[in-house]
């Protein structure tokens, strides 16, 4: 498995349509968060009547090429984190220790040359599933996140505190079942559900608002691998595997061969909650994370250049990822718009 391509294809899905041009919360585009491979909570989905799915699974066939092959599995996912900007009623010289200061949320909060906005970040989350023998049986792993919640002072020019930036989470429960069965003699059909049984707040069962944002998996997805074993390919399987592989059923995403096509490398497959080819790749003209909905990256950079001095302001304040797309942007020369 070469994991330097596997992990690369793995972040641009994890962080896909993360933020949108023209990278700013005030974009209408960028006020719906976390659109791609959501797992939410279970009693939302069933407050919902199954509309919202709180489970995703992933079903794909392995040949045993060894005697004792093994099969590893990971799930990966963004777990939502609210970052609030709050201003303080009258300057203090340092936050109390062991209280929070009185303060009011506000949309946005400026101080000197610094803009800080109200924005949802995320924290990246795996849950790994220990290696399983091919062999008929069943793996259940319950995963939980605790909720957290931590100020950072903003200080003025004078180094006074004047306000602060709240990031918190909610906590997150669920479960992780593998299990793998036979089909027919070296051919086995492998299981993998993932389910979101976090509690939700009665008052925010009749809609999908932050509090229900903010205990869903973002852009899960599931990484397997195996040793001593080949991954079939479910768009392209050989002819004596086509009937086994049309009864493969795969819910909110879709497991495709990843690794090098010319080599043959079947040992890793990615179950993406974007629809994606066997052995997908990052063109090798894309020299950075855009995560903008398979946009051209190109043409993106090129329309930042555009932006005003405002606007960019704006995008600087969201967090890293928007940064570093300014970033990108601003080293190109000066005729890159010719």
């Amino acid at each position: 498995m070469n994991c330097k391509r596997l992990d690369t294809v793995v972040g641009a899905v994890l962080y896909e349509g993360y933020i949108l041009y023209p990278y700013r919360p005030s974009s209408a585009k960028n006020r719906q968060r976390f659109t791609f491979g959501r797992v939410y909570p279970q009693a939302y989905s069933e407050a919902q009547r199954g509309a919202e799915p709180c489970r995703m699974r992933t079903e794909c066939l392995v040949e045993a090429t060894d005697a004792a092959p093994t099969l590893a599995v990971s799930v990966r996912f963004l777990h939502p984190m609210a970052r609030e900007a709050g201003r303080l009623p009258e300057p203090l010289p340092a936050l109390p220790d062991g209280e929070e200061p009185a303060f009011e949320l506000v949309p946005e909060l400026r101080v000197g040359g610094r803009r800080i906005q109200t924005w949802q970040e995320a924290v990246e989350r795996t849950v790994e599933v220990p290696p399983l023998a091919l062999e008929p049986a069943t793996r259940r792993v319950p995963f939980a996140f605790a909720a957290s919640r931590a100020l950072e002072p903003v200080r003025d020019e004078a180094e006074q505190v004047v306000g602060v930036l709240v990031r918190r989470q909610e906590a997150l429960a669920g479960e992780v079942e593998l299990s793998v069965e036979p089909v027919a003699d070296g051919l086995f059909k492998v299981n993998v559900e993932i389910r979101n049984g976090t509690a939700v707040p009665e008052a925010a069962l009749s809609g999908p608002d932050e509090e229900v944002v903010m205990r869903t998996l973002a852009s899960t997805h599931t990484v397997l691998h195996v040793e001593g074993g080949a991954f079939v390919s479910l768009m392209d399987p050989p002819a004596a595997y086509q009937e086994a592989a049309a009864a493969c059923t795969n819910t909110g995403t879709w497991p495709v061969l990843v690794g090098d096509e010319a080599a043959g490398e079947r040992d890793a497959m990615l179950s993406s909650p974007i629809i994606l080819y066997d052995y997908p790749q990052i063109a090798p003209e894309s020299a950075g994370d855009l995560y903008d909905g398979l946009e051209i990256d190109e043409i993106l950079t090129l329309r930042i250049q555009t932006m005003t001095d405002d606007e960019k302001d704006e995008m600087r304040a969201v967090d890293e990822h928007a940064r570093r797309l300014l970033d990108r942007s601003e080293a190109l020369p000066e005729d890159a718009l010719l």
